[in-house]
């Protein structure tokens, strides 16, 4: 069994895979910074929680967008677990051929949602839109090349733009709305949300499929807590929550061996 970490802005999204089967997820506000011992005990407690021996673990992967966190995860897997993670970087063998100016700056949670989709769709084009705190877009073409992306402010951090900087609209619920005229402010703000980033999905992913792969039609995938709102729009082929957990797993598989992500006495 792999253990793995996507370290967001908003949250710690956990999952322990055997092969490609989540045998269980979990998530931790990335909000307050906990200390390694007490992130250890908290994984002890999530795998005795869903009935994961702990020497079942044989590896630990782990993706981070913020940096002030990676020490504090290294550390309690290697004391609570006794294996040094694989920490999804630069100079870590991915199956990709990053084709950027700077490939080192490409967020790890981003190459491992691309990891996924080359698995999940090999010999096509892809584009990844993942749905977090950001919306990123991510092309990735039929010969496993990373060739760049987009990124937009999330649902959620606009909605709070929205009612953080102006007098009397709310904060709401993110919700899909069943028509786009709102009538109420409440309405009138899910709505712009929701559609608003409709549009964002269509006029991005029409511009990759003419910039990125030459007018051929890439398939969809979407993941990220607020894919779920669009699953059923027609331009999203695929939808995959758990895109960035299998990626990190098969980040591992391509490390071998195994006994090297494990830690010394």
């Amino acid at each position: 069994m792999i253990l793995c970490f996507d370290i967001g802005n908003t949250d710690i999204y956990g999952g322990v895979c055997r092969g490609r089967e989540l045998l269980a997820e979990f998530r931790k506000s990335s909000h307050i910074r906990p200390s390694s011992d007490e992130f250890g005990v908290f994984v002890l407690q999530i795998l005795a929680t869903k009935g994961i021996a702990l020497e079942d673990i044989r590896a630990v992967a782990v993706a981070s967008v913020v940096p002030d966190c990676n020490h504090m995860v290294m550390q309690a897997c290697r004391t609570y677990l006794g294996i040094t993670p694989l920490l999804l970087q630069a100079g870590v063998r991915t199956g990709l051929k990053i084709r950027t100016s700077n490939p080192s700056e490409v967020g790890a949670d981003r190459i491992a949602n691309a990891i996924a989709a080359v698995e999940l769709f090999p010999g096509q084009d892809r584009v990844v839109v993942d749905m977090g705190t950001a919306t990123t877009f991510c092309a990735v073409n039929r010969r496993d090349e990373y060739l760049g992306g987009v990124i937009a402010a999330g649902m959620a951090l606009s909605m709070r733009a929205l009612a953080q900087n102006t007098a009397k609209l709310p904060f709401v619920d993110i919700e899909a709305p069943s028509a786009c005229l709102g009538k109420t402010t409440v309405d009138s703000i899910q709505s712009g949300l929701y559609f608003g980033h409709l549009g964002l999905l269509r006029e991005v992913t029409s511009r990759l499929q003419e910039e990125a792969f030459e007018g051929r039609q890439p398939v969809i995938i979407a993941t990220g807590g607020h894919a779920r709102f669009f699953r059923n729009e027609s331009l999203i082929d695929q939808y995959v929550p758990d895109l960035v957990l299998r990626g990190l797993c098969r980040a591992v598989e391509l490390q071998q061996p195994f006994d090297k992500l494990r830690a010394g006495p």
